[in-house]
C-alpha cells in the first residue's frame, strides 16, 4: 500500500521537482512509522525518509519503499535535493508555517520552495477511501470504544464525577489494546452536557441527569469515534421526547447514506427531522465527519460539503438537540461507506438506557 501512495505521488511531479512532506498525519500515511518528527522527500524517481537519532533504527527496520537516512537538520536535504538535481521543491500548504516556510527558503538557496495546494490535495483525496488494513485497525479501535461503553455502564452511579468517570473509561480502553486517546474525552453531565464540547468537570452525576459520554481509542495510529448519552435514574418527558428526536434523525441519516449522495443532503437528512420537531437552532454543528489518522478528516457532513460519498469513506453520524441551561443528547455512530449503503461500525445499543 505505501509503495502505491508513493508511486501516485510521484506521479504529480515532474523531473527537477520533489515534495516535502512534515505534517504528522500525511508523514504517516506514507510511511506507516509514528514518529513526533521526520521528513519525507519525493522526487520523480525516488524517495527518503529523513529522521534524527531518537528514531533511525526502528524506521531502518520498518519502513518500506523509501530510503531512510540519518539527519540532524537541513543539510541533508539539502544534500538529497542537490544529488537529484532538483530545482522546484513543494511544501504543504495546510501544514507549513510561514516560519518553516522562511527557513527553507533561505536554507535552500537555487531552489523554487513553492506552497501549491493540489499534493494537499492529491493526499486527503487518497486518505479519505481507506485500505482493507485501514478498516482492518478502525475496526479494532471500534471494538475496544464499544466494549468500554459496556464497562463504564455498570460503573455509573449518582456521586461519582464526570472526571471520575472520564479517566476510568480511558485507563480501561488503555489497558484493553487502545494505544492512546482518539482525543480528549467529552465527559458532561446535566447542564453542561449542554456543551457540546464540553470537558469533564468534578460535578458528581445527579439524578435526573443525562451524561453524554463522546470518546474513542487508536489502533495501529488509526481513531474510532462515539457518542453516547445515558440517563442517570429516570427522564423527564421532555428529555425523553429530545432522545427520541435525535434517535430518529440519526437513523434517517444512517438510511440517507449511500455511494453518489452528497455530505450536504445527509446532514439535511437529520438537520430537517431536528427542526420540524421544534428544535431549530439547538443543532449547531455538522452531521459528522470522516474519521482515519486524524479524528476530524475531510470529507465532513455540514450544510456546506458537496463531497460525494464513496465506498471506502469513513464517516460519525453524530446528530445532536442542546438545550442552553437544560441538558444536551447526542449519539453518534460510525460508519463505512459500502457500494450499497453503510456499514455499521459501532455497536453499542441506542434505545434510552437509565442507570
Amino acid at each position: 500500500m505505501r509503495e502505491k501512495i508513493i508511486s501516485s505521488l510521484q506521479q504529480q511531479l515532474e523531473c527537477g521537482e520533489a515534495l516535502l512532506v512534515t505534517s504528522h498525519a500525511n508523514r504517516f500515511y506514507i510511511t506507516g512509522f509514528p514518529s513526533s518528527a521526520g521528513q519525507v522527500v519525493v522526487t520523480k524517481n525516488h524517495g527518503w525518509f529523513l529522521v534524527d537519532f531518537r528514531y533511525i533504527e526502528k524506521a531502518r527496520a520498518t519502513i518500506q519503499g523509501l530510503t531512510v537516512c540519518l539527519s540532524g537538520g537541513l543539510d541533508e536535504l539539502r544534500g538529497v535535493l542537490t544529488d537529484e538535481n532538483v530545482t522546484r521543491l513543494y511544501v504543504e500548504t495546510e501544514s507549513t508555517t510561514l516560519h518553516q516556510y522562511s527557513v527553507l527558503k533561505t536554507a535552500l538557496p537555487g531552489i523554487d520552495v513553492q506552497q501549491d495546494n493540489r499534493f494537499d490535495v492529491h493526499l486527503l483525496r487518497l486518505r479519505q477511501c481507506k485500505s482493507d488494513w485501514e478498516l482492518q485497525a478502525i475496526r479494532r479501535a471500534q471494538a475496544i470504544t464499544d466494549d468500554t461503553f459496556t464497562y463504564i455502564l455498570d460503573r455509573l452511579r449518582p456521586g461519582r464525577t464526570e472526571r471520575e468517570i472520564m479517566l476510568d473509561m480511558e485507563l480501561y480502553a488503555r489497558q484493553h489494546g487502545s494505544d492512546g486517546v482518539a482525543f480528549s474525552y467529552i465527559v458532561v453531565s446535566g447542564k453542561n452536557s449542554a456543551l457540546p464540547h464540553g470537558e469533564p468537570t468534578d460535578k458528581p452525576l445527579e439524578k435526573g441527569d443525562f451524561l453524554t459520554m463522546d470518546f474513542g481509542a487508536v489502533v495501529d495510529g488509526y481513531r474510532s469515534d462515539m457518542t453516547r448519552t445515558v440517563a442517570i435514574g429516570g427522564v423527564s418527558e421532555q428529555q425523553q421526547r429530545v432522545y427520541d428526536t435525535v434517535h430518529r434523525a440519526q437513523q434517517a441519516a444512517l438510511a440517507a447514506i449511500r455511494p453518489g449522495v452528497s455530505c450536504r443532503e445527509v446532514d439535511a437528512v437529520a438537520r430537517k427531522i431536528i427542526d420540524d420537531a421544534g428544535f431549530a437552532g439547538c443543532f449547531g454543528h455538522g452531521l459528522g465527519h470522516s474519521v482515519g489518522i486524524d479524528i476530524h478528516e475531510m470529507p465532513a457532513f455540514n450544510t456546506r460539503c458537496d463531497t460525494l460519498l464513496e465506498p471506502g469513506m469513513v464517516m460519525t453520524v453524530e446528530p445532536g438537540i442542546y438545550l442552553e441551561g437544560q441538558f444536551g443528547v447526542r449519539i453518534e455512530d460510525m460508519v463505512v461507506v459500502t457500494a450499497d449503503g453503510c456499514e455499521n461500525l459501532t455497536l453499542s445499543p441506542k434505545n434510552l438506557i437509565v442507570v
